[in-house]
């Protein structure tokens, strides 16, 4: 199929196609008489994983390296990115959650003090520890 076919069935545009393919995650296209780019079949599930893969927060690098992979390598390649990745949301969700606590703590704080005419300062809010209710 020619890129403009691989574009509307991608949904892709076919200079982010062609993108791919000088960065090592499509394979090369081959060339027709008059010099188009033709991709076979394989090309159009080798953009829904790119972009699945891009969807789940995986960098390009990481694409293109279990992309390289074949059979069992890819398999154990795609488990440990997966592994690694629920890692890396596991430890934003943390760091999120502490900044919850922060949040809700200096909230509390800000309430109290206002509540008896007080005004604090950032050290202050600092110094006082946790808030309770």
């Amino acid at each position: 199929m020619k890129i403009g076919e691989l574009a509307e069935r991608s949904g892709l545009a076919p200079s982010a196609i062609r993108f791919y393919e000088k960065a090592g995650l499509l394979p090369k296209a081959a060339r027709g008489a008059n010099g188009y780019r033709v991709y076979a079949e394989t090309a159009l599930e080798r953009l829904q994983l790119i972009q699945i893969g891009q969807n789940l927060g995986f960098t390009l690098e990481a694409i293109r390296a279990v992309s390289l992979l074949e059979g069992a390598a890819f398999q154990d390649g795609l488990l440990h990115n997966l592994d690694a990745r629920l890692g890396e949301i596991e430890q934003m969700m943390q760091t999120l959650r502490t900044q919850r606590e922060s949040l809700l703590d200096t909230r509390h704080k800000l309430q109290q003090s206002w509540a008896n005419n007080e005004c604090l300062s950032n050290a202050d809010l600092a110094a006082r520890g946790p808030a309770r209710a």
